[in-house]
């Protein structure tokens, strides 16, 4: 992944959060920072402290240092790395505020996904866009770019989700802040090693969560 990234057209800077990976993530991020000097970074953290406070503590490395445009992705090429360019020119030329890498907007795809995984997923699509309004066709989504405003205009405490709830809500505290969001069509291939992180608590933090997050968007703000 760091080899692809840096083989693209644009000069993108890396991030890698690491919460104490057993894999020897760290260490492979090290070895390479020398060939990579001042665009590849490593923020370690002491244990599993959840997917949301992990990017959460990347925006926050990266609104200290003034980068202007932020990208999240998975790191497993689920996401094929040369859409960053496409994400970024959403925001860049297209005046988004965040782009979405979206698999359910026309040209997205979907690969290697089991039937059962793509009714959860197309299901929990229509239900947080019944719940919320958002009009976002893929509100899980986890290959977005943010424009630094968006990133400086939420009060990133106030986001409560950890799992994968988190996506969706990122996405509903910039709308209902009144960003604009695109969605750019990715092929979204699931992965070939590993095993996935889905579980009955994860789908349970987004069903109830989606409502609670609802609930309080009647009383108070994000920003």
């Amino acid at each position: 992944m760091i080899e692809k990234v840096f083989s693209l057209a644009y000069p993108f800077h890396l991030l890698i959060v690491d919460d104490g990976s057993p894999d020897g993530t760290g260490a492979l991020v090290k070895a390479q920072q020398s060939n990579y000097p001042g665009r590849l970074f490593l923020l370690e953290r002491s244990g599993k402290l959840g997917l949301g406070t992990a990017y959460i503590a990347g925006f926050r490395w990266g609104l200290e240092r003034e980068y202007d445009y932020f990208f999240e992705m998975d790191a497993d090429f689920s996401h094929n790395p040369d859409d960053l360019i496409r994400l970024r020119d959403a925001c860049v030329s297209k005046h988004a505020d965040l782009a979405v890498g979206s698999r359910y907007v026309r040209g997205g795809k979907l690969i290697n996904w089991p039937a059962d995984r793509i009714f959860l997923s197309l299901g929990a699509s229509l239900y947080v866009r019944f719940i919320t309004w958002m009009p976002v066709k893929d509100p899980t989504a986890g290959f977005i770019c943010y424009k630094r405003k968006v990133l400086e205009t939420i009060d990133l405490n106030k986001i409560r989700f950890v799992g994968y709830a988190f996506q969706i809500e990122m996405k509903f505290a910039a709308r209902s802040l009144g960003y604009r969001i695109a969605e750019v069509p990715i092929t979204f291939t699931d992965r070939t090693e590993g095993a996935s992180k889905m579980s009955k608590g994860i789908v349970r933090e987004a069903i109830l969560g989606v409502l609670q997050m609802r609930w309080r968007s009647f009383f108070s703000s994000y920003a």
